[in-house]
């Protein structure tokens, strides 16, 4: 019962990962960017993470997210620093460029996700969001247990 109960929440999942996705490409796109060079974007602001870093942090290969940041900096929208921490690992930091089309993407973020919020309590959001970690939570560690 939980199994199908749980089978369900996972196909609601992805097909919401889809269309979150879909939405993030049409609110990178004035700012000619796309959902994925946005979350490397919002990433580098922070300044002290390797490419390595970002891809954990985001769930992605770190091939991929190598080569999305690669053609940021060819753009001038990144820039890579040295990493006190490790000599080969360079840190990903947001450019000038990058820090004023991140900006255009997050305020017409913040208007989409106003208006779909206010759909829902907090409360519910609330919820959803910690169930959802629970999920995660339980597929790092089944992950990590594997090797």
């Amino acid at each position: 019962m939980e199994g199908n109960a749980f089978s369900a929440f996972a196909i609601t999942a992805l097909r919401l990962a889809g269309h979150l996705t879909a939405a993030g490409d049409q609110l990178a796109k004035p700012a000619g960017q796309t959902s994925a060079r946005w979350q490397v974007l919002a990433a580098a602001r922070r300044g002290d993470m390797s490419v390595a870093q970002i891809a954990r942090a985001l769930g992605l290969a770190r091939q991929g997210v190598q080569r999305l940041a690669d053609v940021l900096e060819g753009e001038g929208l990144i820039a890579y620093a040295d990493n006190p921490q490790h000599q080969r690992a360079k840190l990903v930091q947001l450019t000038a460029d990058g820090a004023a089309r991140l900006g255009v993407i997050e305020v017409a973020q913040a208007g989409w996700a106003d208006g779909l919020g206010a759909a829902f309590t907090a409360t519910e959001l609330d919820t959803a969001r910690a169930v959802m970690a629970r999920v995660m939570e339980m597929l790092e560690a089944e992950e990590a247990s594997r090797g």
